[in-house]
């Protein structure tokens, strides 16, 4: 081989791969396959508020775009000074953190339990949008109460359905938020569009799971309409004490590892001398909704089918004194 074969093969040699070139390639893996687990596995993502699927999409877009670019330049490394190379793997780490808090987003997916297996009710019309879940009772009377309900943090707003069907049975409209990235204090006032698209309902509570029970005792606290607050596993962060006739339930479970008994009983200092406290014996966390298994949570001394039948009676019982 002559000299100048020789170097017109060292020009086409492929170059040796850096460490920020794989670096990359990891952060192009998980901004395309992250969101597709995300969106093809579980139909919460897709079944909830907007914002969740938009971001999926928009970091699978750009794991695409970076994908062809990293292609494109395999073999031709760009030369970096120190200070750009420090920011080019602090970019990368960025990237990754982003999509790890992307996948912790990853909702807990309604799962049916027994009252629907048992078939739809007919004595209910649920319709549903991007942002809200209505059940309306069907027949009968119009409803003039109303209960708008946030859910706990990234559990899907269809696992409350069944457990609050029984007070549309009883003659309430029950509006479920779909939240944003399933996170209630990322729009705590979003029960008002709910109340705004709903004026043939005259008297409203608010309530709420866990986080979501935050959010509506915040939303209570701002706005005097509001006349009365349902608390399931939760408590509020600032004192409703001062809110003279001003019902308020909350239900709790006595094996809850979450919102634990201790924390319940620390919030009677938050809430109306005259709140009315429910103990579910036995209950857990995860029973105000239809989820499945929460981490963290307590060991459940009752079924679910069980606890969920007090927790709805009580909700019940709680707006027919509004």
């Amino acid at each position: 081989m002559d000299s100048s074969s020789a170097a017109a093969t060292a020009t086409v040699r492929p170059r040796r791969r850096t460490a920020l070139y794989w670096a990359s390639a990891a952060c192009v893996a998980a901004l395309i396959a992250v969101p597709a687990w995300m969106l093809a596995a579980n139909p919460a993502v897709l079944g909830g508020h907007p914002l969740l699927p938009g971001l999926l999409i928009a970091a699978a877009v750009v794991g695409i775009y970076w994908a062809v670019l990293l292609w494109r330049r395999r073999d031709a490394p760009r030369p970096r000074t120190l200070p750009r190379a420090i920011g080019a793997w602090a970019g990368r780490i960025a990237v990754l953190a982003l999509v790890a808090a992307l996948a912790w987003l990853n909702p807990f997916a309604y799962q049916p339990g027994a009252a629907a297996e048992a078939g739809p009710q007919s004595d209910l019309i649920v319709t549903e949008t991007n942002t809200t879940i209505t059940m309306t009772p069907d027949g009968g009377r119009a409803p003039t109460k109303g209960l708008v309900f946030y859910p706990g943090a990234r559990v899907d707003a269809r696992a409350y359905q069944d457990i609050l069907a029984p007070a549309v049975g009883a003659g309430y409209r029950v509006v479920i938020l779909k939240e944003p990235l399933g996170l209630s204090l990322l729009d705590s006032n979003q029960a008002r569009g709910a109340i705004e698209e709903n004026p043939d309902i005259t008297t409203w509570a608010v309530g709420g799971h866990s986080l979501g029970g935050v959010a509506a005792s915040s939303f209570a606290q701002d706005n005097d309409d509001v006349r009365g607050l349902v608390l399931y596993a939760s408590y509020p962060l600032s004192s409703l004490r001062d809110r003279a006739g001003f019902p308020v339930l909350s239900v709790s479970g006595t094996k809850d590892g979450l919102s634990t008994p201790a924390k319940i009983d620390a919030s009677t200092a938050l809430l109306p001398a005259d709140t009315e406290f429910t103990a579910v014996q036995g209950g857990v966390h995860a029973y105000f909704g239809d989820y499945g298994p929460q981490p963290g949570d307590g060991e459940p001394g009752i079924s679910r089918e069980d606890a969920q039948e007090q927790i709805a009676a009580a909700t019940v019982t709680f707006l027919g004194r509004l």
